[in-house]
């Protein structure tokens, strides 16, 4: 297997394929875009911006760092690269976008496990975030991937250039999805289940909502697949329960007592539920 640098990224302005010249990247109409040193491009214009400082923290993507570097969540990753290698078709070359990719955590270990197959397919790696702390980190992660700054409502790539979009407990959007992925291309959408985090969500809330999937509201995609992934992660210390609480967007709904009473805990064993679905463009 060979792995190429991605070259369908797009201007996030005028919608032109960009050109690399090692430090920077510029479309045919002059917009151009520095490679930062630690590998990663920011195609996040002010424009596209719905704060100063979008998406997760640089204190929330170093929680998350730390927590999935333990491999209590080895098993989902595992699930994951195990459906997305069932969708591969014979081609030449086949593009890959992780659509939310954090710190990189999941993309990596796909990237891993594709790196030590015999496939003759030329793969290309593009992950996308819009947390500027989450790219930083994920650039840190793995160098062979292109890692860039941007937002899933306006993926800076090039029309119908994808083949595969991976989400992981990301924000979809289905027109920003289906304007990059080719006719027939897939997304491997991973959503948490009804029983995800149970026993830390009946700790925190005094109420324990129903947790809902993402709703397929797109006439340009069909469900193909649906798999259950449930595991239990073993004991986790109360350092990895506040790494735990501070990755997920539980850190801002729990209350104060909820937060105090996972604070103190020194163990807990939790329930991973997910919901993995793959979705066609049609």
């Amino acid at each position: 297997m060979k792995i190429i640098k991605a070259d369908n990224l797009a201007c996030p302005i005028d919608g032109l394929k960009l050109v690399s010249d090692n430090k920077q990247l510029s479309c045919p109409n002059g917009h151009t875009f520095d490679i930062a040193r630690q590998g990663y491009i920011n195609l996040l214009p002010v424009q596209h911006k719905r704060s100063k400082h979008p998406g997760d923290s640089k204190e929330m993507v170093m929680a998350r760092t730390h927590f999935l570097n333990t491999g209590f969540y080895q098993p989902l990753a595992s699930a994951i690269i195990e459906q997305v290698n069932s969708l591969f078709t014979e081609e030449e070359r086949f593009c890959f976008l992780d659509a939310g990719c954090g710190e990189g955590y999941y993309f990596d270990c796909l990237y891993q496990s594709l790196n030590v197959s015999d496939k003759n397919t030329r793969f290309s790696f593009t992950g996308l975030d819009i947390s500027k702390e989450a790219v930083l980190q994920a650039s840190k992660r793995n160098k062979n991937i292109t890692w860039v700054v941007g937002t899933n409502r306006q993926p800076p790539l090039t029309d119908a250039s994808i083949d595969l979009i991976l989400c992981v407990f990301g924000f979809v959007s289905f027109e920003g999805f289906a304007k990059v992925l080719k006719t027939g291309g897939k997304v491997v959408l991973v959503d948490p289940g009804a029983e995800h985090l149970k026993e830390l969500r009946e700790l925190i809330y005094e109420k324990v909502n129903d947790t809902k999937l993402t709703d397929i509201d797109s006439e340009q995609f069909s469900v193909t697949d649906t798999q259950n992934c449930q595991f239990k992660t073993g004991s986790i210390d109360n350092e990895n329960i506040k790494n735990l609480l501070s990755m997920t967007p539980h850190l801002f709904r729990a209350n104060k007592e909820g937060k105090a009473a996972a604070s103190v805990l020194t163990e807990l064993d939790l329930t991973v539920d997910v919901v993995i679905r793959t979705l066609t463009k049609v």
